[in-house]
């Protein structure tokens, strides 16, 4: 950006595609930067901007001028305009909002409208001329003002915003705009440091001394630690500060998110095929960009690999960033990298409170670390001298986001990797079909881990037939006699075991005996399910409960059977078969709180946890060297989504959790039971071989025209009126077909599947719709979704029916 430019280009933080330009008073003008926050009138509001660039005067265009500068520095760096721009334009989705999601929460500026009863109000509210409406509304801003979004959604949520401006009119109220400050601030703390002056000492006692003493040998510190090395009281230090011993200053200090340090670590002798992997990305560090697929079996050293490279860019003065798909996992891969790099790393994910990581980002920008680990959203992180970015777990369906920017990190780095021209390196046991796609095409470079460190063996895997169990009653019907006699020797030699069921609660099928009716969530159009500890019902979509005690809300009776499984109906099971074992459960549940996960990964590295029982979190990338069994109760669960992927979803899972056993010097033993032993997706992750599943999954994909051979944008239809969603979605299909008929472009290039009702009906009271717009090629799909979209926007959109448009889209329930 030019120096003190007159007029800059800036993205707001709304759900607006455009950017806008705005005048800089010449007091502000040196002041701006690409990279910062500004406060900007938009309409009659008054919030915050991103600014992008220099704008070009244009005389014949009537500017409004920006209002305040909100930073001091530049929140991100110049570098990272293209990355936003690009990923608004292939999401297509808001530039503001894309920066915004960018962003550490909690930094926007805005302002909202407030809403005061006045005296004529109040004489209004003691008469006769008000409403049973407008008193309600009068009484409810007696005690306190009211914002106006909050007065309207607390009398009705149909009340139109005409109604409290008719109060207004009568001046029965004021509106007025307060302007809501950012929440995250820089934490300080106290700090106390001698004076360098030549006081005499004589006179002082010898806690005053002590404290001198401890100053001037260690310097500044803060007054919270130097109470904790001297014990003493703030008035006998500030006493000092009269007589001018020593002063007080606020010093800026970040906020710790590890918890615990770490010993230092010495890098094991490397395998030849890891000392082969490592040599072929260096050679191509600091020289563009490139793309690697890390292939390498469970167990065979890809973290040791992501650690030597990054040892390699630091060296040449260049940044790492490390992806981790699961907050579960980073835990183990920051402690691993702290035990290597020490300090000098960054962790961001949403586990940490929003003060966190503010400060990690802060540390991240001001290049006091050049390493971050972090869950997708680190894909963010503001560096500006990448040299590599690693996608652990690549295949994960975590990268993608399901939120408001449905983006997929795994794709976001190696677009980064392309903007920044450095390398990026995609690792997994279990690679996904795109990235193995990909690697066969020639756009990445496969490179090989294909056996596990030490030479050690992969896991047996021995494949127990349920249906040869379906007469056994009770929970014997899950353990099979096989897994209940492997569970017993593990347990007798002191190993851990680790059993996997990719369902939480206790029963996810509660049915009346007496009718046969289920118990339904009131939103959803999915059956609750039972979680004993906390009894209650819950829905995990939209998460409605109801007590425990519940009858049937059909006949009323109080005989509710409770059919199916999950992990809470697991671990009871084994506190009963196994009462001298320790149990533990991670699930979804069992990890809400703040530390919770550490805790649990914590105990079972010390072996405080003989058996433990989970979903998915325990699948992926955990490496205990005690646990030589897995369980895995049901292998079909995922088989049977109306998926494309299904198939994939359930391999990778499948050989991903085998992989957690026999990574000691103990072999590993996995019982892998299932209702579909000759399904291929059992079969392969059977053998632990992904180009044998590929070479039978790339066949189906091929013959339907499905990802990688196509490009896929869903338009996700909602709404809380059956009927006006219903309808809402026939108009949308209907504009689809008529854009595709009046263009032989996109009769050419463009299928239209639906538009259908979801899979899943009906979600959190909203009623759910989609079309699935399917393309040989990105940029006719995107053409066809931006015309449906812009050129039609009071048909596309509708009041009371939300369309979300999700690009590449990964969940088709």
């Amino acid at each position: 950006m030019s120096d003190n430019p007159a007029t800059i280009e800036v993205a707001v933080a709304l759900p607006v595609h455009n950017t806008f330009t705005y005048s800089v008073a010449e007091d502000l003008a040196s002041l701006v930067s690409t990279g910062k926050r500004v406060l900007v009138p938009f309409a009659r509001r008054r919030l915050t901007g991103f600014v992008l660039d220099a704008s070009p005067p244009n005389p014949k265009l009537e500017v409004k001028p920006v209002l305040d500068i909100l930073d001091d520095a530049p929140l991100f760096p110049e570098s990272m305009i293209a990355f936003f721009r690009w990923i608004a334009d292939y999401y297509i989705h808001p530039i503001g909002e894309v920066i915004k999601c960018a962003l550490p929460g909690g930094l926007n500026v805005y302002d909202f409208a407030t809403v005061s009863i006045t005296a004529v109000g109040l004489r209004a509210l003691e008469g006769k001329s008000a409403t049973k409406l407008e008193k309600s509304a009068l009484n409810l801003l007696i005690n306190r003002p009211r914002r106006l979004k909050d007065l309207g959604q607390t009398l009705n949520p149909n009340v139109p915003a005409t109604f409290i401006q008719s109060l207004q009119r009568r001046g029965w109220v004021s509106i007025k705009r307060e302007l809501k400050n950012s929440r995250i601030r820089p934490k300080t703390q106290r700090y106390v440091a001698a004076v360098d002056a030549d006081l005499p000492l004589d006179g002082l006692t010898k806690q005053r001394q002590k404290i001198l003493d401890h100053l001037n040998s260690g310097g500044e510190t803060s007054l919270e630690n130097l109470n904790m090395r001297v014990p003493t009281t703030t008035p006998t230090v500030k006493s000092l500060e009269s007589a001018g011993y020593v002063k007080f200053y606020n010093k800026r200090v970040y906020r710790d998110p590890f918890g615990e340090t770490v010993d230092p670590d010495t890098p094991p002798n490397l395998t030849g095929d890891q000392k082969n992997v490592i040599s072929r990305v260096i050679k191509t560090l600091g020289h563009g960009f490139a793309t690697y697929l890390l292939a390498g079996v469970t167990g065979s050293g890809k973290t040791e690999v992501y650690m030597q490279l990054a040892a390699a860019v630091i060296d040449r003065g260049y940044s790492v960033l490390i992806l981790i798909p699961e907050i579960a996992l980073i835990s183990q891969m920051e402690r691993r990298f702290r035990a290597r790099f020490g300090e000098r790393v960054a962790v961001l994910h949403s586990g940490l409170s929003r003060g966190e990581r503010y400060d990690q980002w802060q540390r991240i920008k001001r290049k006091e670390v050049p390493i971050a680990i972090g869950a997708r959203s680190a894909i963010f992180a503001p560096f500006q001298d990448i040299g590599l970015i690693v996608v652990d777990e690549e295949h994960d369906t975590s990268y993608k986001q399901e939120g408001s920017l449905r983006y997929n990190a795994r794709d976001l780095a190696i677009v980064r990797a392309q903007i920044e021209k450095c390398a990026a390196v995609l690792g997994s046991a279990t690679p996904s079909i795109q990235s193995i796609y990909n690697a066969y095409k020639g756009k990445f470079t496969e490179v090989n881990l294909d056996k596990r460190v030490e030479k050690r063996p992969l896991p047996e895997i021995t494949v127990v037939d349920l249906r040869q169990s379906r007469d056994q009653r009770g929970i014997r019907r899950f353990i099979s006699a096989d897994l209940m006699q492997a569970m017993k020797a593990a347990l007798e030699r002191s190993e851990q075991i680790l059993l996997f069921l990719n369902r939480r609660g206790f029963a996810n099928f509660p049915v009346c005996a007496e009718c046969g009716e289920s118990l339904k969530c009131k939103n959803c159009d999915i059956s609750l399910t039972l979680h004993q500890a906390a009894n209650a019902y819950k829905c995990h979509y939209c998460g409605f409960a109801r007590a425990g005690s519940s009858t049937c809300s059909k006949c009323g009776s109080a005989q509710i059977r409770h059919l199916g499984l999950g992990t809470e109906k697991i671990e009871a099971a084994l506190l009963k078969i196994f009462p001298e074992a320790r149990v533990a459960r991670m699930d979804r549940d069992t990890t809400r709180r703040k530390g919770s996960i550490v805790k649990i990964l914590k105990d079972l590295r010390h072996h405080r946890i003989d058996i433990l029982v989970g979903t998915q979190m325990v699948a992926k990338g955990h490496d205990f060297p005690n646990i030589t069994l897995v369980g895995i109760i049901c292998a079909d669960l995922s088989l049977s989504f109306p998926d494309f992927r299904a198939g994939e979803r359930t391999f990778q899972l499948l050989a991903q959790v085998s992989g957690r056993a026999g990574r000691g010097d103990a072999p590993g033993k996995v019982i892998l039971q299932t209702y579909n032993p000759d399904h291929f997706s059992i079969v392969a992750a059977r053998r632990q071989d992904f180009k044998t599943f590929y070479d039978e999954e790339i066949v189906f994909r091929r013959t339907l025209k499905y990802p990688p051979f196509s490009r896929l944008i869903q338009l996700k239809i909602s709404g809380r009126d059956k009927g006006q969603t219903a309808e809402h979605a026939h108009a949308i299909g209907d504009l689809c077909r008529r854009l595709q008929d009046r263009n032989e472009v996109f009769r050419k290039s463009v299928g239209i599947l639906g538009p259908i009702e979801a899979a899943l009906t009906r979600i959190a009271g909203k009623y759910r719709w989609q079309i699935l717009l399917k393309g040989s090629g990105a940029r006719s799909l995107h053409q066809f979704t931006r015309s449906l979209m812009f050129e039609n926007p009071a048909r596309f959109h509708r009041r009371g029916v939300k369309v979300a448009v999700d690009v590449d889209p990964y969940s088709m329930l």
